[in-house]
């Protein structure tokens, strides 16, 4: 069932020539559209971008992730940017188990997650340092996962993302397996099943829907 769009909660403050936008509450399915529109508009008027503050975030879905991704993406655009300010376990998750993470952290970014921003403990942070290196190490395997879903299925790199993130979260795997598991299908070793069925829904959904919400990674 979708979550309602009016328990999304948006609190702003400003920053120098940042904005701080604190959020709660679900990010996902009904509330992506507020989502997108509430970002969007802050984007707009802000000087250099937004801090995003998702430490009372309860729930983040691929929707949300959607949404996020697609922000920075326009931040990016208009020489901006998006950074992840403090973040509750249920997004730090999605952006972990997606390789986004380092998305929204920047340059260094890692430093930026202190365990006050995020309630995290030294360890927590270690491990998470650790992920981010891991992650940024298997980038070009991601890549060439979303290049051959463009040539495959004639995507666009923003669709090509959302179906390699769709795939992640709904076989639950992570996101640089399924690439990995893709770039070898092109030699030849299959899929597993479950994988080849959930990519099969997610090409059919990303062709039925317009891109509004999908990004690419730079």
């Amino acid at each position: 069932m979708s979550a309602p769009a009016s328990l999304l909660g948006v609190e702003t403050r400003h920053r120098g020539d940042r904005t701080l936008v604190a959020l709660s509450g679900p990010l996902g399915a009904g509330t992506e559209q507020a989502l997108l529109d509430n970002l969007t508009q802050f984007l707009n008027s802000s000087g250099t971008g937004l801090d995003l503050d998702l430490s009372q975030v309860d729930h983040c879905d691929c929707a949300g992730l959607n949404v996020l991704l697609s922000t920075r993406r326009r931040a990016l655009d208009d020489g901006k940017s998006v950074v992840l300010h403090a973040s509750s376990p249920a997004v730090r998750g999605v952006l972990v188990d997606t390789d986004t993470l380092p998305l929204f952290t920047g340059v260094g970014g890692a430093a930026r997650l202190t365990p006050s921003a995020v309630g995290a403990d030294d360890e927590d942070v270690r491990a998470e340092i650790g992920q981010l290196r891991q992650a940024m190490q298997t980038r070009p395997v991601i890549d060439l996962a979303r290049g051959t879903l463009m040539a495959s299925f004639r995507l666009t790199p923003e669709d090509a993302w959302t179906v390699l993130v769709s795939v992640s979260q709904h076989t639950n795997t992570k996101l640089r397996q399924v690439a990995h598991d893709l770039v070898h299908a092109v030699t030849g070793e299959g899929l597993t099943d479950d994988m080849r069925r959930q990519l099969a829904v997610a090409v059919t959904e990303v062709r039925r829907t317009p891109a509004a919400s999908g990004s690419t990674a730079d």
